[in-house]
């Protein structure tokens, strides 16, 4: 995994996990790798996966069973999504909007581009 400066690496991990819970690879109950198995996957210190493990159940997305580890919470999908929205529009957006604003981007523009990104990447399946 790569890691970037801009953010630290527990909450980058955090992310991975959160997606890949969203993608179904590890479904809401089912266990989630270890701490020693996930510092591995990545190549990271196990304390900052148990940063990350740490952050994750104060969310409530994953829960640790004693002498079972660590699994997605059964609501896991929603509070995802909650996290990663009120994230996005509180620390992502105004960035964004900043740059619209400076490149004079107007939202029509923003719109249209918007509608053919997910026309490319998300056709809808009949």
């Amino acid at each position: 995994m790569e890691f970037k400066d801009k953010q630290a690496i527990y909450l980058q991990i955090a992310d991975y996990l959160c997606e890949q819970i969203l993608l179904g690879k590890w479904p809401p109950g089912e266990r989630i790798p270890s701490v020693r198995d996930l510092a591995g996957m990545l190549e990271v210190n196990p304390n900052t996966v148990m940063r990350t493990y740490d952050f994750l159940q104060n969310k409530e997305i994953i829960y640790n069973k004693r002498g079972i580890g660590y699994s997605a919470d059964e609501n896991a999908l929603a509070k995802i999504l909650a996290y990663r929205k009120e994230r996005f529009l509180e620390i992502e957006m105004p960035e964004v909007f900043r740059t619209l604003h400076i490149l004079n981007i107007s939202m029509e523009e923003l719109g249209v581009r918007y509608e053919k990104f997910i026309a490319e990447h998300f056709p809808v399946i009949k």
